[in-house]
């Protein structure tokens, strides 16, 4: 009698691998996460101590009420020290910095792909065979190049003296052009007693007595109405091109938020709100948040 043993063995192993499940392989394509959106980098800053949001706004060119409908700040003075806010509008921050936005590719119709060297199809003709197809082009020869040359040849225009050279007028470079874009008047009559960079100042001194009159600089939009420290009675006015004019120290201001000025308008009065050197209008002019040198944009005082 032959062992059994062997064959009952090879038995048992092909049942276990039998009920052995299958691998199971996953191939489906992973699904790229969305890209947070950033909260550091340019369009964002981080709250440093001393900050308040007016001044904030103010270094960035910006609209306080507008800074914190970005941020969803209920209450102005709530902000901390380390905390972010966005500074420029929602979308724009990204677009300007250059910061990549990940966006869904669309996906469009299949392309049909057919070999390089098909022949696109001919329709047949009368009799079953088929021709080319019809083109109204002259084949080429000396003839009809020379006839086409007469057909597009124009009469000689009647000669005519040419006007004496002058000299040519220098055109005005692109600062010039930025310049005159908007017309600028002084906000005061005083003497300028502070010049921009000196002692780090961002704007001119303007000096004057209790009550002397302040006007609007150039015709625009009242920005900004209120204390502020460093700046006192504060008056911001928004102008086109992304300037604004600061005015500060005020002793009244005689105009309100979102109103619109023309240039020479009586704005406020001066004073010495905050001011640790007597009674001055501080003038500033912005271009997108960043102080310039005001005496480049004024008239010849």
């Amino acid at each position: 009698m032959k062992p059994i043993y062997p064959t009952l063995i090879a038995l048992v192993i092909a049942g276990c691998a039998s009920q052995m499940p299958a691998p199971v392989v996953d191939r489906s394509t992973p699904t790229a996460k969305a890209a947070a959106a950033p909260t550091t980098g340019p369009g964002f800053y981080t709250v440093k101590k001393g900050d308040t949001l007016y001044r904030i706004a103010l270094d960035h060119g910006a609209y306080y009420r507008d800074l914190a409908a970005w941020n969803n700040i209920t209450d102005a003075n709530s902000i901390k020290e380390g905390q972010v806010l966005r500074v420029l509008p929602p979308g724009q921050a990204t677009a300007d910095s250059g910061v990549a936005v990940s966006q869904p590719i669309a996906t469009t119709a299949p392309v049909e792909s057919r070999p390089l060297t098909a022949a696109a199809p001919v329709a047949p003709v009368g009799d079953g065979l088929r021709s080319e197809p019809k083109v109204n082009k002259e084949a080429y020869s000396d003839a009809a190049w020379e006839k086409m040359n007469k057909a597009g040849e124009a009469k000689p225009a009647p000669e005519t003296k040419a006007p004496e050279s002058k000299p040519a007028e220098p055109k005005p470079d692109a600062k010039t052009v930025e310049l005159s874009a908007i017309n600028w008047g002084w906000p005061a009559t005083g003497k300028v007693k502070a010049v921009f960079g000196e002692n780090g100042n961002k704007g001119i001194d303007v000096a004057g007595k209790e009550g002397d009159p302040i006007s609007a600089a150039a015709e625009g939009k009242v920005f900004f109405v209120g204390l502020q420290k460093g700046y006192g009675n504060l008056l911001i006015i928004g102008h086109a091109n992304g300037y604004i004019s600061v005015y500060a120290h005020n002793r009244k201001i005689l105009v309100s938020e979102k109103q619109v000025v023309s240039k020479g308008q009586k704005v406020a009065e001066m004073g010495s709100s905050d001011s640790e050197t007597g009674v001055k209008l501080h003038f500033e002019i912005r271009q997108q948040g960043k102080p310039v040198d005001p005496l480049t944009y004024l008239p010849k005082h």
